[in-house]
């Protein structure tokens, strides 16, 4: 017999995710040196080391949470049911204007990274300030993140110009270009707060260091307009104008694009974060996610923050676009069950340019495993694994989370950071925001 570290036993389903959608039914999973080994039926045999079971379990990739702003916890439902100017300028910014400092992004990633663990996320995309706290919160709990600074044009707390930001990002990059869990970015926040200049720096800063370009596009009908009026062209043809498009861009929310914009998404292998409780509830619309797959671009789903969402559940957001979107088009047939999983896995992974090492359960891959717990009745009786996890099931039935061949979680229970401590700093959070 080989040794392995874990070995993952009488899984009842294991969905990999691969190309093929491969499936495997009572089967076991081996970990060794944080990667999987090996994966089918009867493995247990050959190797020996710790074992867990998966009885009663479906084994998936760690979802991939593909566009979010981690320390928004501490907002989390501030200023709700507004407008997203609105919710912005008169909320959000004036908040973060006098409180947002290393102490309370550090905070606010804890309690968002406990979230996110919990609900069965292994990897997240995070575009904020001080992005070094963000950086220390994912090294001590061991999850993955990319992770960039929002670049805008006026002072932030992050910096008081756009070519500091700049600054700062390549400063972060270099610090971690080489790091196995901190994936540094470049995040020009959105074509409406960045000047051309500013987006073509930041363009070119990703282009140097190779990294993923994070930026909001079309989100709001307002954003569309406002670009039209400034430049004479919507967001997106405005960007291809730039000559800031190409397969390193995430562009979160793509709301509102048109027909040809949709082509021109495709054409240029432009990867989208696709939120849409966020979308819902800030009234911003319902992105043309099934018209974009159909051209084969790639999809990955988002939370974004808490603050507008309210919750970092991506099993309970991957239902909420499935039914969505076959509302949306009168048709039950559009953005399947599996298409769905699809999204916040391999197609997650895709769109962070890591599919190569996440998104799937396959022999070499980095071991980022996911067990969720279906020995419950409102998971009963299970007649596809994929559907009960879409429309059945949420972040709350996780019970297992593995990054990298280490326990995240484990029977339902956080194993890292402290949940009584990140609730009093939230309540102490919240006082600051009150007295502000």
């Amino acid at each position: 017999m080989k040794k392995a570290d874990l070995i993952l036993t009488d899984i009842s389903y294991i969905l990999t995710m691969d190309e093929n959608l491969t499936e495997y039914k009572n089967a076991d999973i081996v970990i060794k040196d944080g990667k999987i080994i090996d994966i089918g039926e009867n493995k247990k045999n050959e190797y020996f080391g710790k074992t867990i079971t998966g009885k009663n379990k479906i084994a998936i990739p760690g979802l991939i949470n593909t566009h979010t702003h981690a320390a928004m916890t501490l907002l989390r439902g501030y200023g709700s049911d507004n407008p997203l100017k609105v919710w912005l300028e008169e909320y959000i910014w004036p908040a973060e204007g006098k409180l947002v400092s290393y102490e309370f992004v550090k905070d606010g990633t804890d309690t968002a990274i406990y979230e996110m663990l919990r609900n069965g996320i292994t990897t997240f995309v995070d575009m904020y300030f001080y992005e070094d706290a963000v950086a220390q919160s994912v090294k001590e709990s061991g999850i993955r993140a990319v992770l960039c600074t929002g670049i805008l044009d006026f002072p932030t707390p992050g910096a008081k110009t756009p070519d500091e930001g700049l600054q700062k990002t390549e400063e972060f990059i270099k610090q971690f270009e080489k790091d196995e869990n901190v994936f540094p970015a470049v995040g020009p926040h959105a074509p409406y707060t960045c000047s051309p200049q500013t987006l073509k720096k930041a363009f070119e800063l990703a282009e140097k260091y190779d990294t993923l370009y994070h930026i909001h596009v079309s989100e709001t009908q307002f954003e569309v307009n406002d670009i039209k009026e400034r430049y004479g062209n919507t967001p997106v043809k405005h960007l291809k104008q730039l000559g800031v498009l190409n397969e390193r861009v995430l562009a979160a929310h793509m709301v509102h694009p048109t027909e040809e914009e949709i082509d021109i998404i495709a054409e240029n292998k432009v990867k989208i974060a696709h939120c849409p409780e966020s979308n819902l509830k800030l009234a911003s619309g319902v992105a043309p996610i099934p018209k974009m797959i159909e051209k084969g671009i790639v999809v990955g789903i988002g939370t974004d923050g808490t603050a507008s969402n309210d919750d970092l559940d991506i099993i309970g957001e991957i239902s909420t676009a499935a039914k969505l979107h076959k509302g949306y088009n009168l048709d039950p047939t559009v953005l399947n069950a599996r298409q769905a999983l699809k999204m916040a896995t391999i197609e997650g992974a895709k769109a962070i340019r890591k599919e190569d090492k996440l998104g799937s359960l396959e022999t070499g891959k980095n071991a980022d495993i996911v067990l969720i717990d279906i020995n419950d009745p409102h998971l009963q009786p299970l007649f596809d694994p994929y559907t009960q996890i879409v429309y059945s099931s949420n972040g709350k039935d996780v019970d297992t989370v593995i990054i990298s061949g280490e326990l995240k979680v484990l029977n339902k229970k956080v194993l890292v950071f402290d949940k009584e401590h990140l609730i009093e700093k939230a309540n102490y959070w919240k006082n600051k925001v009150l007295e502000k």
